[in-house]
């Protein structure tokens, strides 16, 4: 969508963003921002910080970055702390990191291995909620960056897509808990061509495969990532809880 047809949803709203320095995190915190919202954007380097911070206040959007290893109990702490200090709450959280250390098959998977992909991609999404539930305001919202691969976790990503599957699970169980307060849902992409998933959409062929599989014959952007977020974390989305949005151009994901 053209910057200059973009809506401002999130007005006077404040939204944290985690791995929000690059890919589709970015284009999520660069999409409130453009609606509005003062972002909280984090990664683990301090020079994506700063040059993702510079990015988006030459677009006139405001933002705190912020070092944050989201495994990392203080920098979490640090992330909520610092939100609350200079913007006083929290509307929207966007639990977005995730980590792939392995395309092993599940039961070849290095034992260290299984624990960073469940410490990064379900407990720390978990822990990240606790820190900031005291702070959500009514009407809040979260949403997590699930993955196509919940639905069939496919060879070399199978454990990955395990952990995604957890996070539908998450979803649900959270929306009922946090209800009627704070409103819990999912985005669920597609294949992205971005630095995390680059090793599959810089190969032709698979790209040329993956592309195929999908109903709309491309891949997804950032953009588009960034769009259904969006749309699940606004009003417009007032009465969903507790769902899963696939985006992913008609790729087999469900009934």
């Amino acid at each position: 969508m053209e910057k200059s047809k973009i809506g401002r949803r999130f007005e006077g709203k404040v939204a944290i963003v985690t791995a929000s320095t690059q890919g589709i995190g970015f284009s999520i915190a660069e999409r409130f921002g453009l609606e509005g919202a003062s972002v909280v954007i984090s990664s683990r380097r301090q020079k994506n910080v700063d040059e993702a911070v510079k990015k988006l206040q030459a677009q006139g959007i405001e933002v705190l970055g912020l070092v944050c290893h989201v495994s990392n109990a203080q920098q979490r702490k640090n992330l909520i702390d610092q939100t609350i200090q200079k913007y006083g709450k929290i509307d929207v959280v966007v639990s977005n990191a995730a980590a792939n250390p392995s395309v092993d098959a599940i039961l070849k998977t290095q034992e260290s291995a299984l624990d960073k992909l469940w410490e990064i991609n379900v407990k720390t999404a978990i822990l990240l909620i606790k820190d900031a539930s005291p702070h959500l305001t009514e009407g809040s919202s979260i949403v997590f960056i699930s993955s196509i691969s919940a639905f069939q976790p496919p060879t070399g990503l199978a454990m990955y897509g395990v952990t995604k599957t957890a996070l539908l699970g998450l979803t649900k169980a959270l929306a009922t808990e946090m209800g009627p307060r704070t409103r819990v849902n999912c985005v669920a992409p597609g294949f992205v061509p971005t630095h995390f998933a680059e090793f599959i959409t810089n190969n032709e062929t698979m790209r040329k495969s993956l592309e195929e599989t999908t109903s709309l014959k491309r891949l997804g952007t950032t953009e588009d990532m960034a769009a259904a977020t969006a749309f699940l974390a606004s009003d417009e989305a007032s009465y969903i809880t507790g769902e899963t949005l696939v985006v992913a151009g008609g790729t087999p994901s469900r009934l």
